[in-house]
């Protein structure tokens, strides 16, 4: 067991770090982040901020040296990395599970090679493979790139065979981004290593998470099931619990268990499912770490994804998952801020309402599209609540 009064590290320093830092420092532990940046969501609540690139092996070992155990809560960390970390200080959950979940080909290769239901999808390693795969798959259809994808970044829906060539075009150029120069001529039309995945476009009633725990001695703990409502490919609004049956609950915890026993995870992993028009669960994506749609868990639960995710990587034992309290989260992304205008965003109005709660990340500059913060409501009923986050996100855009 690592107790408190020892240090953890974190590799990534946005909201995620922010707010698990925040659950660690108030159980008695101390917290050093690694990232490139610097004042940054993790860094203003961290005991040390270091910055350096995840690239720079050296300094990665070094912050491993000086911490207990390694954590993580962004994904785009190289396996090199987590390698150096390994070297001095356990990494949990292990960097083979990053390996894994953080390239979408990997991620759903292990899936249906250990029998949990994914999307059809077919690996494209360049143009020709991607013209023949449209031809099976049909279209609608979406291509995604295999790796650094977030937030609908690095997709494309192909609706015709007209847009094959532009949706191929616009994949590899956000690879090309946000990879090194070095991976540059792993994306040439003639390349026979896959780069990019094509899913075939599900028709889906709902989409729903379960953020689920798993500690060193295998003890398993869950949030149930979580519905969220997506607006351009960020998650918008989690209520909690989903309005699914007793039979897609059941089914939606025991894929979970079984994916996070099947990688070994000890920390924390979200499985995000697509539920269609005929009850059938597919597996959409993987988390490695606390999810979006989990931030609700920490006015609405006795024990919150954060806390739960400081547990099971320091071997003691699972908090309490138990909502006491049916919740909504809105999430606060920076249109709020350009919507309102000076003097910024009405939060009196907002938190007129004792049951709404706000959690911001302290972001210096508001961007369309970047996460600045979310709201909760707690309520006697899901759709009470759902009015009351709503309602007062809505307030915050009006003077």
């Amino acid at each position: 067991m690592i107790l408190p009064d020892a240090t953890v590290g974190v590799l990534g320093s946005g909201q995620l770090g922010r707010m698990f830092a925040i659950a660690a420092r108030q159980m008695g532990y101390r917290v050093h982040t690694l990232s490139p940046e610097t004042d940054t969501p993790t860094g203003q609540v961290a005991d040390l901020e270091i910055v350096a690139s995840y690239d720079d092996l050296e300094a990665v070992a070094n912050f491993a040296k000086n911490v207990s155990v390694v954590t993580f809560e962004f994904e785009n960390v190289s396996a090199a990395a987590t390698e150096a970390a390994a070297r001095f200080a356990p990494v949990r959950p292990a960097g083979q599970v990053l390996h894994t979940t953080q390239h979408r080909l990997r991620e759903k290769t292990f899936l249906s090679q250990n029998g949990f239901p994914v999307t059809p999808y077919a690996a494209i390693a360049n143009l020709a493979e991607l013209r023949a795969a449209v031809a099976t798959l049909g279209t609608p259809s979406i291509l995604k790139s295999a790796g650094f994808g977030y937030d609908g970044k690095g997709q494309f829906k192909i609706t015709s065979a007209e847009q094959i060539e532009q949706a191929w075009t616009t994949v590899t150029a956000h690879t090309r981004s946000e990879s090194a120069p070095a991976q540059d001529s792993a994306l040439s039309t003639q390349h026979s290593s896959p780069v990019a995945v094509l899913e075939a476009f599900v028709r889906f009633e709902r989409e729903v998470s379960v953020v689920a725990a798993r500690g060193m001695d295998s003890s398993f703990a869950h949030w149930g099931v979580i519905e969220n409502d997506h607006r351009d490919h960020i998650l918008d609004l989690s209520l909690a619990p989903a309005g699914v049956d007793a039979k897609i609950h059941a089914e939606a915890i025991a894929i979970a268990r079984g994916v996070l026993e099947s990688l070994g995870v000890i920390g924390i992993l979200c499985v995000e499912f697509f539920v269609t028009a005929d009850g059938k669960l597919l597996i959409n994506e993987l988390a490695p770490r606390p999810h979006n749609s989990g931030h609700l868990t920490i006015d609405a639960s006795v024990t919150s994804q954060f806390e739960q995710q400081l547990r099971a990587v320091c071997g003691l034992p699972l908090g309490d998952t138990r909502l006491h309290s049916f919740a909504a989260m809105a999430q606060l992304l920076g249109d709020v801020w350009l919507t309102a205008g000076k003097p910024g965003p009405n939060w009196n109005a907002a938190l007129s309402d004792p049951a709404v709660k706000l959690h911001l990340y302290g972001k210096a500059e508001a961007r369309k599209s970047r996460k600045m913060g979310h709201l909760t409501a707690l309520g006697a009923t899901v759709d009470e609540a759902r009015a009351k986050v709503m309602a007062a996100r809505e307030a915050l855009m009006h003077k």
